[in-house]
């Protein structure tokens, strides 16, 4: 496995690879990888030749300074990780080589950014929608793999290479979970045992709703009414925003009569924690994935 750290050289083997005929694919993560990481790591081979996993932690992206600090770190341990999953180039640039001077231009994400995760993460979607434009020009990538369970980041950032035609397919894989079904995040480290004990419930609530649905139910507040009631079992959980909105448009809904994604952000003591499930065909892969009827994603 290569590793790279400065852009010119990542520029220089992407040319070397599309010069031989083959497809290049990128995985773009913040490091303190997991399986939710190896699991777009396998997808991305399963799509191209030569895999290119980017580890940058992208300061833009933090609305809290404090959050940037904590965010978990191990470049060794994620190196060892990869190398076994037979990546091709680990392309970790440094905060100085991505922002070599402040920053003067960047991406409107529009709508999309409004509800959700937007209202109490400002600048968050505008970070990473130009950070992950910036990684696209650096790789020049044939496809990239995303997570559907950053469902809000995937949308933005499919609805960005469509309006800014970037010559690059997006790709997604569901979202992965632990044997209790808490979904895989770099976050999850920084949970105390209690906390970890606690934060299955999450899904658990989020899973009530989908059953709710597949029984029938299709009003949206009463679909949220059946989440919100198993959380609020747990004092501990503090529900920053529980949303059924269109699978596109990201837009609230009240009812669930098409493509659509119930989404929640919930803080347990001072970690954050995303999780969302999918009713019917929610635009999560939109070439020639299949993709489960009600999106419960549990995948261990």
């Amino acid at each position: 496995m290569k590793v790279v750290s400065d852009i010119a050289k990542m520029r220089e083997l992407s040319f070397q690879t599309r010069a031989a005929g083959l497809k290049l694919a990128l995985v773009p993560t913040m490091g303190a990888l997991h399986g939710g990481h190896l699991a777009l790591v396998r997808r991305a081979r399963s799509l191209a030749d030569v895999v290119v996993v980017s580890i940058f932690v992208n300061p833009t992206q933090f609305n809290d300074s404090g959050d940037f600090a904590a965010y978990p770190s191990d470049l060794d341990g994620d190196r060892t990780l990869l190398a076994a999953e037979r990546v091709d180039i680990l392309f970790a640039p440094s905060v100085e080589e991505v922002y070599p001077q402040p920053a003067l231009t960047a991406v409107r994400v529009g709508e999309l950014g409004d509800h959700l995760c937007g209202p109490t993460r400002p600048g968050h979607f505008e970070g990473v929608a130009t950070v992950v434009a910036a990684l696209l020009h650096m790789v020049g990538p044939d496809v990239a793999v995303f997570g559907e369970k950053d469902y809000q980041q995937l949308q933005i950032i499919r609805r960005m290479v469509s309006d800014l035609h970037f010559p690059t397919r997006i790709a997604s894989t569901p979202t992965v979970r632990e044997s209790d079904g808490l979904a895989m995040s770099s976050r999850n480290r920084r949970l105390s045992p209690a906390q970890r004990e606690t934060a299955p419930a999450i899904f658990a609530s989020l899973s009530a709703a989908a059953q709710a649905f597949v029984a029938g139910e299709k009003d949206a507040e009463a679909i949220k009414a059946v989440a919100l009631h198993r959380l609020a079992e747990y004092p501990q959980l503090q529900v920053e925003y529980l949303e059924l909105v269109e699978g596109a448009s990201l837009q609230p809904v009240a009812r669930a009569d098409g493509a659509c994604v119930l989404a929640t952000a919930v803080k347990l003591g001072d970690v954050r924690l995303i999780d969302n499930v999918v009713f019917a065909n929610a635009l999560c892969e939109q070439d020639t994935l299949s993709f489960a009827p009600i999106g419960v994603n549990h995948h261990a």
